[in-house]
């Protein structure tokens, strides 16, 4: 058993579920059955799995991440997923959020000695894939997962920790995306920060036009490159965001399927319980039974 594996056996205490660390922005999760595919929202962040695998589908690709391979998403990503554990290998890992002030911090540290490469321009890439793990993202996530066993550890020593896991991100794979996320000129930059814009209101009134218009680009241009970098289309990005964030309502806050609907945006109920099992496979009502029970 490796180390890692070990120490998040003791913190990952809830099956089928996350568990918040003692830190804020950290969670460990761990599933000990079979998960089916199914649509999931992931907020920025790095996924660290330590057992088992996890498989993502997006847009006609897939990708496997596992001991092997963490996972980047830099900026809120709906896409599919499917959980592998085993009998004798529970999926464990943990997922820590990117703070996007704490990453442009220590992206201005890093040009000062090293060049962190950029998009270029009218280059695009999808805002989620996986990084190999090394050694030295595999000694860190050590190094946190330990720190988080106590309140003063998680206290004195986990935020610097957590710094260093997006230092190794960025000296990874998926460093160019990470980059363009917060610093870079490029138009991937442009679409990603109108992207960040629509996952913080997505209740109110957005139209291809006024999206369109905030990333200084022509109608056509910010679709075409909207769908390179998410795989949706703005309104069906908008969309799916809207009903993950319904169905955090309904699951973790018991709220009602008809308030959930108002709360993301949703004027026709009815309209809402037809997108939500469309896209869910299940009713309103079904999700919030399962929860309760």
């Amino acid at each position: 058993m490796s180390s890692m594996v070990k120490l998040l056996t003791e913190l990952a205490t809830v099956d089928g579920d996350a568990v918040e660390s003692k830190l804020p922005g950290v969670r460990f999760f761990k599933d000990t059955q079979h998960v089916a595919r199914r649509p999931m929202l992931y907020n920025p962040g790095i996924c660290i799995v330590a057992s088992g695998h996890k498989v993502a589908y997006l847009g006609g690709q897939t990708f496997r991440y596992d001991v092997d391979n963490y996972l980047v998403t830099s900026v809120a990503m709906p896409f599919e997923c499917e959980s592998f554990p085993s009998p004798e290998k529970p999926l464990l890992g943990m997922f820590i959020d990117i703070d996007i002030a704490q990453l442009n911090e220590l992206i201005s540290q890093m040009e000062s000695h090293t060049t962190v490469e950029d998009l270029t321009d009218n280059e695009f890439k999808l805002a989620i894939g996986p990084s190999p793990m090394d050694g030295d993202m595999q000694d860190a996530a050590i190094k946190l997962i330990k720190a988080l066993r106590t309140e003063q550890e998680a206290r004195i020593l986990a935020p610097g920790l957590v710094k260093e896991i997006y230092y190794r991100a960025l000296c990874g794979r998926q460093a160019p995306v990470m980059y363009s996320l917060v610093r870079g000129s490029s138009a991937f930059s442009q679409v990603a920060r109108v992207i960040q814009l629509m996952e913080g209101s997505y209740s109110e009134k957005l139209d291809v036009q006024q999206l369109a218009d905030s990333a200084n680009m022509s109608v056509s241009a910010f679709h075409k490159a909207f769908k390179e970098i998410t795989a949706d289309s703005p309104l069906q990005y908008l969309k799916k965001i809207r009903l993950s964030r319904a169905r955090d309502l309904i699951v973790q806050q018991k709220m009602k399927a008809y308030l959930a609907a108002d709360e993301v945006g949703y004027e026709s109920p009815s309209q809402f319980s037809r997108e939500f099992k469309r896209h869910f496979g299940r009713t309103p009502a079904e999700i919030m039974r399962d929860a309760r029970a």
